[in-house]
Order: C-alpha cells, then structure tokens, then sequence
C-alpha cells in the first residue's frame, strides 16, 4: 500500500533521513518508533507530499508521490487521511464545518455531507450534537476523536497518526489507542502510528519499525519486536540509555 525507498531529506546542514527504506502492507497498522527530534513526523509528511524528499522515492497504492506538483497531489491525499500530533482543527469553525471542510473539497453533495457528518462522529464515539460545538469547547480527548472524525470523512484507505496521544491523560490515551484498532477493523484501513509512547505503540501495532539515526534499524512484528537483539532497539524500549556499537549514545 505504501512503500518509501531510499529516503533523503535534510533541512539545511542538518541531515534527517539518511535512507528511509519502509513498506507497508495493506490493511496492517505499522508503527513508527523512536526518540524525540529522529525524524518520524518528517517521515510520515513525505507519504502525502507535505515533506518532498531530497533522494528517494514514495509510491502510494501504486502512484508515485514526490515528483508530483501540490495540485496533482489531491488524488493522493484523498486515499491517506491525516491526524496531525495536535488535531490541527480550523478555530473559526464549528464541528461540523471541520468535518464538513474535506467532504466539500472533494466535490461531495450537501445532502450527502449532512449525512456523513453524524456517522463518522459515532464512528469515533461522539454524539451528533458535538457537531455544534467550537474547537474551544472540546477537551483534548475531544478533539482528537473530531480530528479522526475529519480524517476518516472521504473514507480514506489509509490513515496516518502523528503522536496519536501526546498530551493526554492515560484513560483518554487508552480509548484513543482503541479507537486505531477499531478504525483498523471497521474500516479495514492501513494505518501508520507514530509515536514515542511504547504502551501505545504496543496497543496499536501489528508491526513496528525503529527509526534511529535517520535509518530504520530493526522492522518485525509484536513478537520479534519483544524478543529484538538490537541493543540500541533494546534501550529504547526500556526507557534507559545505551552505548551502541559504534559508541554512540
């Protein structure tokens, strides 16, 4: 479904990825680990073109993506939704108007948005009445489930997760990691999660890919991922420091 190769990108004399290689499989939910400042957001921002990268390529259900200019992008997007580490929700819009918003670029009839607007909020667990609600009246919980709610609207294939449950207290992280595994089996959608929070990580995760040093050190499942020999992947999940073999921290 999605698969980046040999990914370069480097915003001025910092180097970020230094070969990328990722493939995701169809209906999987794949998360991305690694520590603060490693490059998992960038990453995840080069599979819908909002981050272009300097070498590599990144092919999309079978369609390139970062050759092409922003306009000849809205095909893409429409497959891939997005749940940015903040909701990114428009404050001079209500409820409605956020989900309303992408169902409206892509040239859906009002009847059938008014429609869709209730059913995707009870997909993420809302009432129809939050449809009325501001941005500023919602909790962060809240906003979240909205976000996914506009993420989810065009009925996308795939979803992204940038820092699902960052800034929330552990009982809303618990339903936000269940609402990922429930967008997973009922919308049979393939999903990204990146994140730094290893119990999300493991509540989410049919495989995992460890983002270290701007390369992808170690992919596998649950299993192997638990069992990993890697002592730089070890120390992560452990929450310590460790001296690779390299002698780096």
């Amino acid at each position: 479904m999605i698969k980046l190769s040999e990914i370069h990108k480097a915003f001025g004399a910092k180097s970020i990825l230094r070969g990328v290689d990722l493939e995701v499989q169809e209906g999987e939910t794949l998360v991305i680990l690694g520590a603060s400042g490693s490059g998992k957001s960038v990453t995840l921002r080069h599979v819908i073109g909002l981050t272009h990268p300097d070498r590599g390529t990144v092919v999309v259900d079978g369609q390139e993506v970062q050759a092409r200019r922003e306009r000849d992008l809205v095909s893409i997007r429409r497959k891939v939704g997005f749940l940015f580490q903040g909701g990114a929700l428009f404050d001079s819009m209500d409820v409605h108007d956020n989900i309303a918003f992408p169902l409206r670029e892509a040239g859906r009839p009002i009847r059938q948005i008014r429609d869709r607007i209730p059913e995707v909020l009870g997909l993420v667990g809302l009432s129809p009445r939050v449809a009325e609600l501001m941005p500023s009246e919602l909790s962060g919980g809240m906003r979240k489930r909205v976000a996914l709610a506009r993420a989810i609207a065009v009925a996308p294939r795939a979803i992204l997760y940038d820092e699902p449950t960052t800034g929330l207290d552990p009982v809303t992280s618990n339903t936000i990691n269940a609402l990922i595994r429930s967008m997973q089996r009922r919308l049979a959608v393939t999903s990204i999660v990146v994140t730094h929070d290893i119990h999300s990580a493991f509540a989410v995760g049919d495989r995992f890919a460890f983002l270290h040093e701007g390369r992808i050190r170690f992919t596998g499942s649950r299993e192997e991922a638990e069992s990993a020999s890697d002592k730089v992947f070890r120390a992560f999940l452990e929450g310590r420091t460790l001296e690779d073999e390299d002698g780096e921290h």
